[in-house]
């Protein structure tokens, strides 16, 4: 018989979904403690947004179990819906209405009186940078006052759990990061957040722990710093003066270092991870004596880029031919 844990927000064993006969999920695991915001990381396809879908009762599982806030979501939902919210990568809220009378009309139907509604829209209009956008309907919104108005939609009712859904794909930086500075606000009013995100830099900034998530399982789990611990040793970086001689250089630094090279978006950088930092020197050296002029090298931990990278085989941006949502 299963003990449930009361200081767990998420608790799921086995988790399977099929669509046809794509296995979008195969045995998800999930232990997710209540506070923080715990990231769900994969690229797109690996079976985020199903897994989410679940636990939020919108799809039923195949196989296995999950408890959302201590209530199973097979056969208690209702209870699991009350407490929880959903931000999913689309905009849900209405683009004929005003940021206004969207929040109005869910704070009605949830069951508040009209002066409530309208006093709740105003404090998340004005929580969320959109008191300017009041009045205007939602089809004039910038991507990221859409994205904010979907969020604080999310919260009429403050939920104990929240399911954010790739918050900021599509967002430009500024935006991004007014999403980042909600995020960490909600957790500091008490909620739990369940982040699926593709964006190995955003997974970094905002989780406390990270699932890292490919065709359908999870294929590792920790602190930021625990997944980083798991590629060994460090990372070097490199940059030359003369981005032709970068094939040269890959050749002369994978047999020093005995490790892959990899080629950066720069054309003058490299990146190894190394085992031994005394490797460093060395290989250096070889550059140096090769007439290989070295701009600027940094030994540091290895970003998670290059931990989905080791972990999967492929980078993060890389996605399989079929998708759940391709499925679906």
């Amino acid at each position: 018989m299963n003990t449930v844990q009361p200081d767990l927000a998420i608790e799921a064993s086995g988790l399977v979904k099929h669509f046809g006969d794509v296995r979008a999920v195969d045995g998800v695991d999930l232990a997710v403690r209540q506070g923080g915001v715990y990231g769900f990381l994969g690229p797109n396809g690996a079976g985020k947004t199903t897994t989410m879908r679940m636990l939020a009762t919108l799809l039923k599982p195949d196989a296995g179990t999950a408890r959302v806030l201590g209530h199973d979501v097979a056969t208690h939902g209702a209870e699991v819906r009350r407490r929880v919210s959903l931000t999913g990568q689309f905009a849900s809220v209405d683009e004929d209405l005003t940021g206004a009378e969207n929040l109005i009309l869910l704070a009605r139907l949830l069951g508040r009186t009209r002066p409530e509604s309208k006093r709740r829209a105003a404090e998340l209009l004005d929580a969320f940078g959109l008191a300017h956008a009041a009045g205007r309907q939602v089809k004039t919104f910038s991507g990221g006052e859409r994205r904010r108005l979907d969020i604080a939609a999310s919260l009429v009712v403050t939920p104990d759990l929240m399911f954010l859904d790739e918050p900021t794909t599509g967002l430009d930086p500024r935006s991004r990061s007014q999403v980042w500075a909600i995020v960490r606000a909600l957790v500091a009013e008490g909620t739990t957040v369940l982040l699926t995100t593709q964006y190995l830099d955003e997974a970094d900034q905002l989780a406390d722990r990270i699932a890292v998530i490919d065709n359908g399982k999870v294929i590792a789990e920790g602190t930021s710093s625990d997944l980083k611990s798991q590629v060994g040793g460090g990372t070097l970086r490199v940059r030359l003066q003369d981005p032709f001689q970068r094939a040269e250089a890959e050749q002369l630094l994978s047999a020093a270092l005995s490790a892959p090279v990899h080629l950066e978006g720069d054309p003058t950088a490299l990146s190894a991870t190394v085992a031994d930092a005394e490797q460093v020197a060395y290989a250096l050296a070889d550059l140096a004596r090769s007439g290989m002029a070295v701009t600027d090298f940094a030994l540091g931990q290895p970003s998670l880029d290059e931990v989905f990278l080791a972990l999967t085989g492929h980078p993060a941006e890389e996605r399989r031919d079929a998708t759940e949502e391709d499925a679906a």
